[in-house]
């Protein structure tokens, strides 16, 4: 109904179905979340900075098209000389709270660069998570990857670095999902005090879609099985290195997750009576996953007769394991699509390891994912089943799901 409106048409509008692009939906992320701050009472303003590079060459620019609604919503966006200090001054936007007389209640973030620019912020990364976000700020950092080195001078994927970090990575698959995830990855960090990654790619940034244009659209559910500390896991000061290494490793990451669980970011898609053969993906590999059964002629019927269990991921690390185990209940096999080096196939085998059902029995069922069933160390130079160079194909996920 909108395909055709304006360019300034799209940043205006407060609700309704536009065309957009991920870029495009990405500028349009920030004034989203205000508008849920003024619904929920709260006086904040947004910060966006980062790098100019591809795969997200053109968020500056879409942002500077957006710049006057940018500014209607409090939203300063201030690209950085280079990504860690672009990444030290969203750091500085959570310590808001720490000075006297604040106008704001709090300030969101949103950092964004390509995959090598993760790479070298990991010390501002690891520091300013540790120390944590302010209850009514967050910080969102979205991370432009480049599987095939299309633009980059070495193929690359920002999942491991941001683990390392103590950084949980959503993974959407459309452009609608940016800006649902997107929402949701603000409202995580608010909750678990820590800094939350988007992970993009230029099949799904570059795309372009009717999307819904609602600040309303994402329902957040506080958890209300787990815990938090009673000084809170936000940013304070003073504030020891080990007092913060405790908070991160006993609250922030579980609060993470239970935030994950309680609003399902991870859910089934197909189930089937008698389930045989488990499906898991997240991203863009999802996409794939999608195509590839299409391409087979496996629709969800067939895959309920065949016995196809379908699991999409949205939060790629740390992997939610409550819904995993669901999943994987009575499945002989679960396949593991995922891009580049395995990311949730060393989660879902570190979780599942110990599994026995009531009796002692051994329930586990087999994983496999880029190597097939005798495992990927003993033999360096046997084939990839799903190899973790260049970028996965629907169809070579196909050959994968056909083979097993």
């Amino acid at each position: 109904m909108l395909a055709n409106v304006s360019l300034e048409d799209k940043y205006r509008l407060e609700r309704g179905r536009v065309f957009l692009t991920g870029v495009q939906a990405l500028a349009r992320l920030p004034m989203l979340q205000h508008q849920r701050d003024l619904a929920s009472g709260l006086n904040t303003a947004g910060y966006v900075s980062g790098y100019r590079g591809s795969p997200l060459a053109g968020l500056d620019s879409a942002l500077r098209d957006a710049g006057r609604y940018l500014r209607e919503h409090n939203i300063t966006s201030h690209p950085g000389i280079n990504e860690d200090l672009a990444a030290t001054a969203i750091w500085g936007t959570q310590q808001l709270h720490l000075f006297p007389g604040p106008k704001r209640d709090g300030i969101f973030a949103m950092w964004y660069g390509k995959g090598p620019g993760v790479d070298r912020c990991g010390d501002v990364f690891k520091h300013a998570n540790y120390a944590g976000t302010s209850k009514h700020g967050g910080v969102l950092l979205i991370a432009g990857d480049d599987h095939g080195a299309r633009s980059s001078a070495v193929a690359h994927q920002s999942e491991h670095i941001f683990s390392a970090c103590g950084i949980p990575v959503l993974t959407p698959a459309g452009v609608q999902e940016y800006l649902d995830l997107g929402l949701h990855g603000w409202a995580m960090s608010r909750y678990s005090g820590c800094w939350v990654a988007m992970k993009t790619t230029s099949d799904t940034v570059e795309s372009s879609a009717t999307i819904e244009l609602d600040p309303q659209r994402v329902s957040i559910s506080i958890p209300g099985d787990f815990l938090l500390p009673p000084d809170g896991v936000h940013l304070r000061w003073p504030d020891p290195a080990l007092a913060q290494e405790q908070r991160m490793q006993e609250f922030k990451i579980y609060a993470a997750l239970a935030y994950a669980r309680a609003n399902r970011l991870n859910y089934l898609v197909y189930d089937s009576p008698r389930p045989r053969l488990g499906i898991i993906a997240c991203g863009k590999a999802w996409l794939d996953v999608l195509q590839a059964l299409h391409d087979l002629g496996i629709d969800e019927r067939q895959a309920a007769d065949i016995g196809i269990r379908l699991y999409k991921v949205g939060m790629a690390w740390p992997l939610e394991a409550s819904g995993v185990r669901r999943f994987a209940e009575g499945l002989e096999e679960i396949l593991v699509v995922e891009e580049k080096r395995q990311i949730i196939e060393y989660q879902l085998k570190e979780q599942l390891y110990n599994w026995t059902d009531v009796n002692g029995r051994d329930v586990r069922p087999r994983i496999v994912g880029k190597f097939d069933d005798s495992g990927e160390w003993p033999a360096p130079n046997k084939p990839w089943l799903l190899p973790p160079t260049a970028e996965l194909t629907p169809s070579i996920v196909a050959r994968a799901i056909a083979s097993r």
